[in-house]
């Protein structure tokens, strides 16, 4: 009897060694279900944050160019050297510290974010709409490493600066393919962790360089889009993101699961008119970039949370320009406080600490396309402005300076000439040090001639 009770047990020992061995360390059974009930997220059937003030929210950074590269080699001309393996490393190594913050979903993008200069070479498709293994391999690993702790993944397609080279999308039907192949593939890795965003900003100035891009631009090609991948994964959560100023329309709410909105372009008195009025579809309310930082930054969570949405970092300066940072709550320590603060269980927010200096252009919005020779009325919003102290406004176009009266909240300027535009507001004080300062516009301004 003894005998046979020593092989029973080696059998069941040798049979969890073999069992151990045959599971792949890169690939392993999916822990992390991500899925929605009514208008709260849940995690493995549980209601994120649970017992805060951000249940049921999905809390998220933007990460997306975690996994960038450049097949043009742009980057040569901002650093020494650059290795994208590296660089996603670096960010996977600090995913479970992020998680632990307060975060429970990062952005990842199938064709990345402006990086900090302008022409980079960045996606997952070939021109025809087939995947690339070596690219996926890099959003593989960030998926499966977000699994492991939890977290889930907005995965995002399109973005509108990857156009004009030579492994840009050729037509509209590999614009789809590129969609379908991408819920394919989610759908045989097995991720539940994922869920899609068809593009980023799909109404941006910058799709018009697309091919049919009217098609593209249009709430019916997005609709036609997100159909499309659900064809090929039913169950896969799928929308697309509008512009800053935090609008969602109609036409897309019965299509998409979830709402993704911007906050770049919307004040922070702003929040609750924008985020109030999506209430009534019932479904969850995603904000999933606002570029604001520090205290401001801080701030933009905390209302975004207070009226029912989930809110999403963009700090493009650190984690999106190269050389590319990920260190966790030294990202911005304000920020992350107050992720972490939000997310636990009880907390009592001190109003007062939303009262932050806060200057933002709220129009144009991000991707405004305009004509030559028009002069255009930029709008702004400055909350709780310092008045114990001196202060200068400028709004910076590119490299030049237009002053401004404290007490105005617009402006006409008229661009010198057709090209790309920057725009920011500055609050400078009398020394001529900067306070603080609004989040950048991109617009175009297209010549007559077009």
């Amino acid at each position: 009897m003894n005998n046979f009770k020593h092989i029973f047990i080696a059998v069941v020992v040798l049979s969890v060694i073999i069992s151990g061995s045959c599971q792949s360390p890169e690939k392993r059974d999916n822990l992390t279900q991500v899925s929605i009930d009514g208008d709260k997220w849940l995690i493995n059937g549980e209601i994120t944050n649970p017992g805060s003030p951000a249940a049921g929210l999905l809390m998220n950074v933007r990460m997306v160019n975690a996994v960038f590269e450049d097949r043009g080699n742009g980057w040569k001309k901002q650093v020494d050297a650059f290795d994208p393996d590296e660089n996603t490393q670096t960010f996977i190594n600090h995913i479970p510290e992020y998680v632990e913050l307060g975060v429970n979903a990062f952005v990842i993008s199938l064709q990345g974010g402006l990086p900090g200069y302008e022409g980079a070479i960045n996606t997952a498709f070939e021109p025809d709409g087939k995947l690339r293994n070596s690219y996926l391999d890099r959003v593989a690993k960030v998926i499966r490493e977000a699994d492991k702790h939890d977290a889930a993944i907005i995965l995002s397609c399109f973005y509108q600066r990857q156009r004009d080279h030579e492994y840009a999308l050729g037509n509209k039907q590999a614009i789809i393919e590129a969609v379908r192949n991408t819920a394919n593939w989610i759908a045989e890795e097995g991720f539940t962790n994922v869920v899609l965003e068809i593009a980023n900003e799909y109404p941006h100035g910058g799709y018009k360089g697309w091919p049919d891009s009217d098609w593209l631009v249009s709430e019916g090609g997005q609709v036609e889009l997100m159909k499309a991948a659900k064809a090929v994964h039913p169950n896969l959560l799928v929308s697309t993101s509008g512009l800053g100023h935090g609008r969602f329309p109609e036409e897309l709410v019965s299509v998409a699961d979830f709402l993704l909105i911007h906050f770049n372009n919307t004040a922070l008195e702003d929040y609750a008119e924008k985020i109030n009025p999506l209430k009534k579809y019932g479904k969850p309310i995603v904000c999933n970039e606002d570029d604001k930082i520090g205290k401001e930054g801080a701030a933009a969570l905390a209302y975004s949370v207070l009226h029912g949405a989930g809110w999403g970092f963009m700090e493009s300066g650190v984690n999106q320009h190269i050389p590319f940072e990920f260190k966790g709550e030294s990202d911005d320590p304000e920020v992350y406080n107050m992720f972490k603060s939000m997310s636990t269980p009880g907390y009592q927010l001190d109003r007062a600490m939303l009262e932050q200096a806060s200057v933002t252009i709220v129009y144009p919005n991000d991707g405004n396309v305009f004509k030559e020779g028009n002069p255009l009325t930029i709008k702004f919003s400055h909350l709780f402005q310092d008045t114990t102290t001196i202060s200068k406004l400028v709004l910076m176009a590119n490299d030049k300076q237009i002053p401004l009266e404290n007490n105005r909240k617009s402006l006409e300027w008229k661009p010198e000439a057709a090209g790309a535009y920057y725009l920011r507001i500055v609050v400078y004080d009398e020394q001529g040090e900067v306070m603080y300062q609004s989040a950048p516009v991109d617009i175009e301004v297209s010549p007559l001639t077009e």
